[in-house]
């Protein structure tokens, strides 16, 4: 089970404010990770940290705290890792990039272009800079064994980039129409494949594809349409966001180690058929 454990690492989580974000950085925690927590608009993320590092300061040495960044700003996503790995010991180890928004126009031919731009913005390009800048310090880490105060790093094999790659990177959700999140979601499978050839020397990239989940960004679709997704996974029912903890933690841990380019796909059995 010690290959599990994040004892003295250091993690991001973007779009950490609810929902898979929030579970996901409970779990990092839960295994031993200092944890950020990033948000871009939901202001109870800092509180989510508190209860985080409150509920854990008993069980493991960790911490969590909330920092407010605009991850389609690549500027202030450069700024933001920096002032994380600053906070948190000097070091990076894992980077999980979650923060996404769903596309809500309906037919994209109706769909107005902010919109279009706010999806891709957040979902495809977000992540393309969150990825450019967490690497910045695996290959320095890697090359150099250090941490930036010129600690000689012990705890460190690779570093990990997870991002979130819903299955609508699979396939063609119905009856909802959302076009141009399925593409950028199929464009952050791709980017992560292509990266964990890039990267080969200093970190993995994987992705993670979450079936239907009962969480906050869902709760603009009728009832009507969650009935029709239910008929339509094995399962029957959307998951909880604390069941994909564990796939998350797998990826971002050393039981990992050769585990890169591969998307998981966690849905209850919705892509089997």
């Amino acid at each position: 089970m010690s290959m599990f454990s994040l004892k003295g690492k250091t993690a991001i989580v973007t779009g950490a404010g609810a929902g898979i974000g929030l579970a996901v950085a409970q779990g990092l925690a839960e295994a031993g990770a200092n944890v950020a927590l990033w948000y871009r608009s939901n202001t109870k993320c800092p509180e989510r940290a508190a209860e985080i590092a409150q509920h854990l300061t008993t069980l493991v040495s960790t911490t969590a705290k909330a920092y407010q960044v605009e991850v389609t700003d690549g500027k202030a996503v450069e700024k933001a890792v920096n002032e994380v790995v600053k906070d948190f010991n000097g070091h990076l180890d894992v980077f999980i990039a979650n923060a996404g928004v769903p596309w809500t126009q309906g037919h994209m031919v109706d769909g107005p272009l902010e919109h279009y731009r706010d999806v891709v913005g957040i979902d495809l390009d977000g992540t393309f800079y969150c990825a450019k800048y967490a690497a910045d310090h695996w290959r320095r880490q890697k090359e150099e064994g250090t941490d930036t105060n010129g600690n000689k790093l012990t705890n460190f094999t690779y570093g990990s980039f997870v991002a979130t790659a819903p299955m609508s990177g699979h396939i063609v959700n119905f009856p909802q129409m959302q076009a141009a999140y399925n593409a950028a979601k199929t464009g952050v499978n791709h980017l992560c494949k292509s990266l964990s050839v890039e990267w080969l020397r200093f970190a993995r990239a994987n992705t993670i594809s979450p079936g239907y989940i009962a969480t906050e960004i869902s709760r603009f679709v009728p009832e009507d349409t969650k009935n029709i997704w239910r008929d339509k996974i094995p399962m029957g029912r959307e998951g909880q966001a604390h069941e994909l903890k564990g796939a998350y933690l797998y990826l971002a841990s050393d039981a990992s180690t050769y585990t890169t380019g591969v998307d998981l796909i966690v849905d209850g059995g919705y892509c089997a058929p």
